[in-house]
């Protein structure tokens, strides 16, 4: 009597996780009152929705060589409202997730103090209260920061055992859907930090930072190959 042949059970290919999303988000715009470095005798006076528009550009340019998917948030020049840029936010993380794709946003800035007469230093990196995946992402960019920015002090609140800052006072960051974190990038009033800030070497190497956490990051949670 034949036997029936055997059949082989084949394991069902798992999907390859994809690339993540990375949304950038470049803040303020050109006629934001106040968010501007003072008018320095001796250089440049640094707009922040200029600077910040700038690192996003490089962050963006750098993630397109990579291959990764990347939106700039706020491709105008004018301000735009939180609101939107939540709304925004949210519809390209859905997006991504229809796409069997995570999001992650980085919301890019430079600090200044409130009091011009003591200006503050360093750099920090903010997400909103409790433990998420924001959490790990920021803990990426203090990493990359240490690295490429470590002629500056780390400004770090390592009250809950990681560095970054926490806050609901960003809606930005409280009110999206994906992993968000805000990046303050050493601050506009403090002279010799202003000057770093406007610097081409400077800007590459902010901008590095960011791109370093970025790939760290996909690595962990999205494609291993970058």
């Amino acid at each position: 009597m034949r036997k029936a042949p055997s059949r082989t059970r084949t394991a069902a290919a798992k999907p390859k996780p994809l690339p993540l999303q990375v949304i950038l988000d470049n803040g303020h715009g050109r006629e934001t009152p106040g968010k501007r470095s003072p008018a320095w005798y001796d250089m440049a006076q640094l707009m922040e929705w200029e600077f910040n528009r700038s690192i996003v550009q490089r962050v963006a340019e750098s993630l397109s060589q990579l291959t990764m998917q990347c939106n700039i948030l706020v491709p105008e020049e004018e301000d735009i409202s939180i609101t939107e840029r939540i709304k925004r936010t949210n519809t390209l993380a859905r997006q991504a997730r229809e796409e069997g794709r995570k999001a992650l946003l980085i919301s890019i800035h430079a600090n200044a103090s409130p009091n011009q007469m003591n200006p503050g230093h360093g750099w920090e990196c903010w997400t909103s209260k409790g433990g998420t995946q924001s959490d790990q992402l920021a803990t990426m960019l203090y990493n990359a920061a240490g690295r490429y920015l470590g002629r500056y002090t780390l400004r770090k609140d390592m009250a809950d055992g990681d560095p970054d800052k926490e806050t609901n006072r960003f809606s930005l960051l409280s009110k999206t859907i994906c992993p968000a974190v805000l990046t303050e990038n050493l601050f506009m009033d403090n002279h010799d930090e202003c000057e770093f800030l406007l610097s081409e070497q400077g800007r590459d190497l902010i901008a590095h930072t960011h791109t370093k956490a970025i790939i760290d990051y996909n690595r962990q949670f999205g494609t291993n190959h970058i």
